[in-house]
């Protein structure tokens, strides 16, 4: 490939977003580019004193039906596909009084904005652009002689090259540009296409399609060996992705696939109603705590695992205090994600350069709709978000005991955590704090045996005469297919159960409940996390 330059004597612009419009207008003028734009954005470079021809000029044509037919015309069009050493192209060209338009800048309507607002149903499909993607993907297709610009981040790279080459771009740069460009408005259409499904309530479209704007390129991905980038979607749900990183080293890919998860679990926990605390590693919860105070609930919850909470991430529910953010230093932490923190906790977490510090602005909703999507070989599976939340659910009784008040206080607590752990999920809770957590084994047993081995570990550590199991509530993520992993549970020392029910050997289940004395609740909800 060569560098194939082509000087730039035309430009249109259109852009709904005017960043840096002005400056990149007046460089393009000094480099005697003639400037050609539409509307609002003709307006503003006419206001800052430039010379700019209106697209009506070039067209013939004014602007009508309220400016949804403005540059959707053969000599728009045309300047942007002709093929500049094509003969019958050249000649076509002349014949019509076509002028080429060798430098294409437009951002689109802001469809992504205006339903983010929450604008109604006409508001937003007249945010839908038309013109914007035909003449960026006429453009783009025409990158052999036409550079495209879709947003303002790319000004300076022109004005680079048109500096640097006599007024003219590289192929390099158009191509890249090109790619760009195709991306962006596949992203926008996929914006749309979501939207309209999810005003006509349609779950399978015939067609899905999803798209992000790059936060960042990460170092690699899971492993050295593969790569990696963040990217945000339109959906604004409060978390990493629209985090303000007050300091420390770049997120890794595993530190945002945790952080993420630690958030999605906070979420859970109520600001007004309780202090709370979550600490993750490797995606799973290892400690979670309701406390009186954020130090309580951090406290309680780095008792759980405190040795798997090295190197950890730690999420909070309320704005990070100084007493709070003095405790979590005391050990080795990765991340601290949380909706704010004051300016004394954010100097103490200054003190450690490569912890990062995340302020969210607000907690995800639990309760939210949303779509979550994984790759498969050769396709993608795509459900709703489990927005299921215990305080709408039922708690069915189902054994001769029922649960005293604080049991269903720690078994609702235990079930709120379980939605967020790794299948098969147990969890131990006792005074609103995990006191073991068994995640993602093929054998729910095991997973009661494992939560209960972490507890006696921990109770060790603490100097405990036993683990904090004895007299805990348990929660299971989904049914108990047969009583074995039951009653490991309570061989641990648990008084009360809370699970969905729905197994063929229900039946056997709560006879075992009941010959042991234990309390058990069905909730009908099935958390499953894979």
């Amino acid at each position: 490939m060569t560098d194939h330059p082509r000087r730039v004597t035309r430009a249109l612009l259109s852009v709904s977003d005017k960043t840096g419009l002005i400056e990149f207008a007046k460089a393009l003028a000094a480099h005697d580019v003639e400037l050609v734009s539409t509307g609002g954005t003709a307006k503003a470079i006419a206001a800052a004193g430039l010379k700019v021809k209106d697209v009506s000029d070039l067209t013939g044509f004014p602007e009508m039906m309220d400016g949804r037919v403005k540059t959707l015309h053969p000599k728009v069009h045309g300047g942007l596909l002709a093929i500049r050493d094509n003969k019958e192209h050249a000649e076509a060209m002349k014949a019509h009084g076509i002028a080429p338009i060798d430098l294409l800048v437009v951002n689109l309507y802001p469809f992504e904005a205006t339903v983010d607002k929450g604008a109604g149903f006409e508001d937003c499909i007249e945010n839908i652009d038309i013109g914007g993607p035909a003449m960026i993907r006429a453009a783009a297709k025409n990158h052999d002689d036409v550079a495209v610009v879709v947003e303002a981040d790319d000004y300076k790279a022109v004005l680079d090259e048109l500096a640097a080459n006599k007024g003219a771009t590289t192929l390099t740069l158009r191509r890249r540009l090109a790619a760009k460009a195709y991306a962006r408005t596949a992203a926008y259409d996929a914006a749309i296409s979501n939207w309209f499904n999810r005003q006509l309530e349609i779950d399978a479209p015939d067609f899905r399609a999803f798209g992000g704007k790059l936060i960042q390129s990460l170092r690699y991905g899971e492993n050295p060996h593969q790569t990696a980038a963040f990217y945000a979607t339109p959906d604004k749900r409060p978390g990493v992705s629209t985090a303000r990183q007050l300091q420390g080293k770049e997120l890794s890919y595993n530190n945002i696939n945790d952080t993420d998860a630690a958030y999605e679990c906070i979420g859970e926990f109520d600001a007004k109603r309780t202090a709370a605390c979550v600490i993750v590693k490797h995606a799973n919860p290892c400690g979670v705590a309701e406390g009186a105070n954020l130090v309580d609930a951090y406290r309680k919850a780095l008792a759980c695992d405190s040795t798997s909470a090295y190197g950890g991430i730690i999420a909070m529910n309320r704005a990070l205090d100084a007493d709070t953010a003095r405790e979590i230093t005391k050990i080795f932490t990765e991340v601290i994600i949380a909706p704010d923190a004051s300016e004394e906790a954010i100097a103490i977490i200054g003190a450690r350069k490569n912890l990062r510090l995340l302020l969210a602005g607000s907690l995800p909703d639990p309760r939210a709709p949303g779509l979550t999507a994984k790759t498969v070989a050769g396709g993608l599976l795509v459900q709703s978000r489990d927005n299921a939340v215990v305080d709408d659910m039922t708690f069915k009784v189902v054994t001769k005991r029922a649960p005293d008040d604080a049991e269903m206080r720690d078994l609702k607590f235990a079930f709120r955590v379980a939605k967020h752990v790794k299948s098969n999920t147990i969890i131990y809770a006792k005074d609103l704090a995990t006191v073991g957590i068994g995640a993602g084994q093929m054998s729910r047993v095991d997973s009661a045996r494992i939560a209960a081995r972490k507890a006696q570990d921990a109770a060790n550590e603490l100097k405990l005469a036993e683990p904090l199991t004895k007299g805990s509530v348990v929660a299971s993520d989904a049914f108990f297919p047969f009583a074995d992993g039951m009653l490991a549970c309570i061989e641990a020392g648990a008084t009360a159960v809370v699970q969905p029910g729905g197994s063929m050997r229900d039946d056997e289940v709560i006879k075992a409940a009941d010959e042991h004395g234990i309390a058990m609740v069905f909730t009908g909800t099935r958390h499953f996390r894979h």
